[in-house]
Parts: C-alpha cells; sequence; structure tokens
C-alpha cells in the first residue's frame, strides 16, 4: 500500500470536546460503553480488548466495536466543523479516541481479510495525523 502524504499540520485542525468516558476507564469497559455511548474512546478500547484475544470472533467483535467507535467519531467530528477530511491531531487528547478506533478498524479489518478497509483506515489515520499513525502503528 502506497501511503500519500501526511496532513499538514497547518491546516485546520478539528478539535473534539472532552470525552466523559475517559475519566472513567478505569471501569469495566462495557460498563463505560453502555453508559457513554457516544465515546469512540469507550468503544476503541472495547475493540482493542476484543483483538487481544487473537482469534477469529475476537476480530469479528473487534470489527463491530471499532466500526461502532469510528462512526460516532465522524458524528462528534462532524458536529465540530469537521467537512470529511483535515486534520484531527492526536496532540489534542480528546481526538484519541476516535483515532483509535480507526486503528482498531484497521486491524479488524485485516484480521478479516478485508484489505481495501484496512487500507482506507489506515490513510485516513494518515491524513488525519502524523503523530497518530506514528504512535498507534509505529510508522
Amino acid at each position: 500500500m502506497a501511503h500519500l502524504p501526511f496532513a499538514d499540520p497547518g491546516a485546520h485542525a478539528t478539535l473534539l470536546p472532552e470525552d466523559p468516558a475517559a475519566a472513567v476507564l478505569d471501569a469495566d469497559p462495557v460498563d463505560v460503553a453502555a453508559a457513554h455511548p457516544s465515546s469512540s474512546l469507550a468503544w476503541a478500547v472495547l475493540a482493542e480488548q476484543a483483538l487481544g484475544r487473537g482469534d477469529r470472533e475476537g476480530a469479528i467483535t473487534a470489527y463491530a466495536f471499532a466500526r461502532t467507535g469510528y462512526h460516532r467519531g465522524l458524528d462528534a467530528l462532524r458536529r465540530n466543523g469537521w467537512r470529511g477530511s483535515g486534520a484531527v491531531p492526536w496532540e489534542h487528547e480528546p481526538n484519541r479516541g476516535f483515532l483509535r478506533a480507526v486503528w482498531a478498524l484497521a486491524r479488524a479489518a485485516r484480521a478479516i481479510g478485508e484489505e481495501n478497509e484496512y487500507e482506507r483506515c489506515v490513510q485516513l489515520l494518515v491524513d488525519s495525523s502524523a503523530t497518530a499513525y506514528t504512535e498507534l502503528v509505529g510508522g
């Protein structure tokens, strides 16, 4: 997969508001997602845990959790001025839930053989935040 250049760090950045789920991440992740269903972070944590199982059922479960977190994140980004492209900086901590959900979705997609979705998600991560790509992918 050829990666396009990272997003221009000087471009208009979208900054999400604080995520109340971040304050209670030490609780049971299922309880956190149930209490904060609009939180990308809550769904990303569930997806990461499911991926950690290392089996096919975990990958399918992770895919569903990550896709939920991804879509909840898109909703939040749009409410905060994002128009389908542009920087979503990792450095702004409330953005991390969405970015983690994107990476979890990429990993889960690859685990179930959906390579096109993997590549699309990796490109979204690259386009959103060079730092997120480096932190999450190790790029």
